[in-house]
């Protein structure tokens, strides 16, 4: 069975290059623990924890013991240290105030549990000799280390103010969980570094809204179901949202140039007496040179949003007459 950690660091919201150790470890591993590396308190950020658990549930990354934070086992490290001695081939292993630096910690952690493989990112790989040594210097078979490519950015190392660097931005623009990831997974574990393709998870951003089930899509969005029609065509979950307002609250003062195309659209409607195909309606009003975008205005008060035709679907008869009457 292959036992691996994930631990991170209380910094923050996950980088998207932490993110793949923690979709790369999920994958390789039969069981995993999360374990919180919070030893350095100079580093730590006050909520980091609770915040890389809500990145790991957003991302869909279960883990099967924890979270262990190495803060709670001190007592632990230090009694390791005095088995080693303060320093260890020149290292230290113990600060001034007593706390353990990373190489301790992270290796007793490793060995007491069962650790059969450790995934970590190239930037690590200059650790693993003196790890292994340490290992072996509490009696223990070193765990096997597997490095993977880093994420970078357009100038080299990602930073974590980069568009999209960090797990928390992805969510704040709305990109649904599942796309970063898919994208993460079609990393895998690279041999070399890659560059960031922000691109790539939009598209795949596109892909999770499509293949969302009708009541989730709506739920993310914080909309009626029966405005899915007109969610399926947004980018990102803000956009679906963006949609269902644009759908759902009542133009006001808005004036149209082209009263034939609306009252020509009154007619179309008023005829169809309740079995209306909402495309076939659009493609009618559009046969005879109606002004598309004047309907868009008299419906939404914007110029832009979803397809006109589910706009159609989604609004009652009523309420489409009624902004066609204000809108006249």
């Amino acid at each position: 069975m292959k036992r691996v950690r994930f631990a991170p660091s209380p910094t923050g919201s996950l980088h998207v290059g932490n993110a793949l150790s923690a979709v790369a470890n999920r994958a390789f591993g039969d069981w995993m623990l999360l374990r919180i590396d919070d030893t350095d308190p100079a580093r730590n950020v006050p909520g980091g924890d609770e915040e890389l658990l809500l990145d790991l549930e957003w991302l869909g990354i279960g883990w099967d013991e924890g979270p262990v934070r190495q803060s709670e086992r001190r007592e632990r490290h230090r009694e390791a240290a005095e088995q080693l001695g303060a320093r260890f081939e020149g290292v230290t292993l113990l600060r001034d105030d007593g706390t353990p630096t990373y190489h301790l910690a992270s290796v007793v952690d490793d060995v007491d549990f069962g650790i059969t493989h450790v995934v970590r990112g190239n930037d690590h790989r200059p650790n693993e000799a003196l790890h292994r040594r340490l290992a072996e210097a509490l009696g223990a078979t070193p765990p096997e280390y597997v490095h993977h490519g880093l994420i970078l950015g357009e100038e080299g190392k990602l930073s974590k103010r980069a568009p999209g660097a960090t797990v928390a931005s992805l969510r704040d623009a709305g990109i649904p969980g599942e796309a970063v990831r898919r994208y993460l997974e079609e990393l895998g574990l690279p041999k070399h570094d890659v560059h960031y393709d922000l691109p790539r998870i939009r598209r795949l951003a596109i892909e999770a809204i499509g293949d969302m089930p009708d009541r989730e899509l709506a739920a993310r969005a914080g909309a009626p179901v029966e405005l899915v029609p007109a969610l399926r065509g947004a980018r990102d979950l803000n956009e679906a949202r963006e949609y269902a307002e644009t759908i759902l609250e009542p133009p006001s003062g808005v004036s149209v140039d082209s009263p034939e195309t609306l009252e020509r659209f009154r007619e179309l409607l008023e005829r169809a007496n309740g079995s209306v195909d909402p495309r076939e309606l659009v493609r009618e009003l559009k046969a005879v040179g109606g002004d598309l975008r004047a309907l868009r205005l008299a419906l939404t008060g914007r110029e832009r949003g979803p397809e006109l035709w589910a706009v159609v679907a989604a609004l009652p008869r009523e309420e489409t007459l009624r902004r066609i009457d204000a809108a006249l």
